[in-house]
């Protein structure tokens, strides 16, 4: 179902594809757009080991995507750097195909939002994160992607420092 790598040796092993989802920080989330487009969106996340969590308004053009059709695939970009005098790149990234249900739980709703807190706020104390959560708690809702395939990649020129 799945395409695979054509260049097997630039392939990130399964440690090294889910060290970049765990230390990015944004990605590229693509869904069914409207009329046959795509619709792609930058986005926070966290990726707990098993599921990505994304966060999202209770309405708008990524929640009528995901009701449609519930396919969808994650692009993460971990390093980026031009090399000019080579006319290439130096890049890391990791793309996850898979499906999205909106969390419809109020438990399982505070669960993932409170994943998505610690990651992007890690210093807080317990009362900060709760008092954030409760001011925002009906005016968003979370997003958990089921992983179907998923795979890193690096270019040439890191896999040869390797």
């Amino acid at each position: 179902m799945f395409h695979k790598m054509r260049r097997k040796v630039q392939q990130l092993s399964p440690e090294e594809t889910e060290a970049v989802l765990l230390r990015g920080t944004a990605g590229v989330l693509a869904l069914t757009g409207d009329k046959a487009f795509p619709y792609a969106v930058p986005i926070s996340y966290v990726y707990d080991g098993e599921h990505i969590y994304f966060h999202s308004a209770l309405e708008g053009h990524k929640i009528d995507a995901i009701q449609r059709n519930p396919n969808a695939s994650f692009a993460v970009i971990d390093q980026d750097e031009v090399i000019p005098e080579k006319y290439t790149t130096a890049y890391r990234s990791v793309i996850v195909f898979g499906s999205i249900r909106i969390i419809e739980d109020e438990e399982e709703k505070r669960i993932a939002v409170r994943k998505l807190s610690l990651k992007y706020a890690p210093d807080n104390t317990e009362q900060q994160h709760n008092e954030m959560i409760d001011r925002t708690w009906e005016r968003f809702c979370m997003l958990e992607m089921s992983i179907a395939h998923m795979t890193g990649k690096e270019g040439r020129v890191l896999t040869e420092k390797r």
